[in-house]
């Protein structure tokens, strides 16, 4: 992702990396929002609704525009999810499509941290530079 990202935006790719104790999803306090380990129907809308600029229902549980999880883990949505949901925003196939497609890619997960709170429990080790 560096790389890509170095290509597109010009300078060299880093990746600044970080340790996390064993353990620390269990923190007193945090709340934290763990989906499932594969692209469900409740991870879609989850998705979508944190990367849609209209969706603002703070209330709902499936937004955390507002921060209300610390924590949040579950899939990545990668490229290939990216064009799945821009496919369905654009109204050129289903949710049961959405849902269909994602369960043929390989996904892994990835722990997204929303707060102070969250980014205190990491330590930073390292740069990488390539």
């Amino acid at each position: 992702m560096a790389k890509r990202v170095a290509k597109i935006y010009g300078g060299n790719p880093i990746v600044n990396v970080y340790e996390i104790n064993d353990g620390f999803l269990n923190e007193h306090g945090l709340n934290i929002r763990k989906l499932d380990d594969t692209p469900s129907e409740e991870w879609a809308r989850f998705v979508m609704n944190n990367r849609s600029h209209s969706f603002t229902d703070y209330s709902n549980s499936e937004c955390n525009l507002d921060n209300k999880y610390d924590i949040v883990v579950g899939p990545v949505a990668n490229d290939d999810m990216a064009m799945l949901f821009r496919q369905y925003q654009n109204e050129l196939i289903t949710f049961e499509n959405l849902i269909n497609g994602m369960t043929f890619r390989k996904t892994t997960n990835q722990y997204s941290f929303h707060t102070d709170r969250a980014i205190a429990l990491l330590r930073k080790v390292g740069v990488e530079n390539d």
